[in-house]
């Protein structure tokens, strides 16, 4: 199994960067859901689950900081632009290990009207699952959809299932691989040549379960890259 591509999301729920290249550290790809728009008046911190606009706005690394452009193609400068795009109050937050976000999600993906549940996410990242550091997704699994509506940190050819209760090296990188990842209506949400479509979770929730891809913790950080060689042991 090899490594066919890399993927880092900035800020949670926008669109990311395809690389050739990253560091590891304890929370994942660095950079990797560094930050995130806060709700000012929930405080819920926003994803596309709710806010399905941000998947049409882009973000990069810059310096220290990071580069948001918006779907009309300005870049936002501070809070005020990003307020005034979503036409509600909101801030830009970074990760820090005394923060721990609160998400939701409908329970149902094809009646958003009915119930949502919360939970809070993992300190130092806005990444969903105190169980995923970094998210692992086959060529395979993916079929002929595009590889944008799952989001996931490393692309690989081979069975990612078979990951699971194993330990991972990669390039540099150890990881332990503990989940198999539970799909959300982020799946069927449009995108910059994407259009809605239930489909892709109508069928993983047939065909899988709900699930596609795994999630994977970090063990020893360090250094991955595409073509890095997946090699797994027992056990974890």
């Amino acid at each position: 199994m090899r490594v066919l591509g890399l993927w880092r999301y900035p800020v949670k729920s926008m669109q990311g960067e395809r690389l050739d290249a990253i560091d590891v550290d304890a929370h994942g790809l660095v950079g990797d859901r560094r930050w995130a728009l806060l709700d000012r008046a929930t405080g819920l911190t926003l994803t596309a689950r709710r806010q399905p606009e941000l998947l049409h706005a882009s973000a990069c690394l810059d310096g220290d900081g990071v580069r948001i452009v918006l779907p009309d193609g300005s870049v936002a400068r501070d809070d005020g632009d990003l307020s005034e795009w979503l036409g509600h109050p909101v801030a830009l937050v970074e990760a820090d290990d005394e923060r721990r976000a609160l998400f939701e999600t409908p329970l149902d993906a094809e009646h958003e009207d009915g119930d949502w549940i919360r939970w809070q996410g993992p300190a130092g990242t806005f990444h969903d699952s105190t169980r995923t550091a970094i998210s692992i997704l086959s060529t395979d699994a993916i079929r002929d959809w595009d590889v944008r509506r799952f989001r996931p940190n490393v692309v690989v050819d081979g069975d990612e299932d078979a990951l699971v209760g194993t330990g991972v090296s990669v390039g540099t990188v150890s990881l332990d691989v503990v989940k198999q990842i539970d799909r959300c209506v982020v799946v069927t949400r449009p995108q910059p040549g994407l259009p809605r479509d239930l489909e892709p979770l109508r069928t993983i929730t047939r065909e899988r379960g709900t699930f596609l891809g795994v999630g994977a913790l970090v063990t020893h950080p360090g250094r991955l890259a595409v073509g890095d060689e997946v090699t797994s042991r027992p056990g974890g």
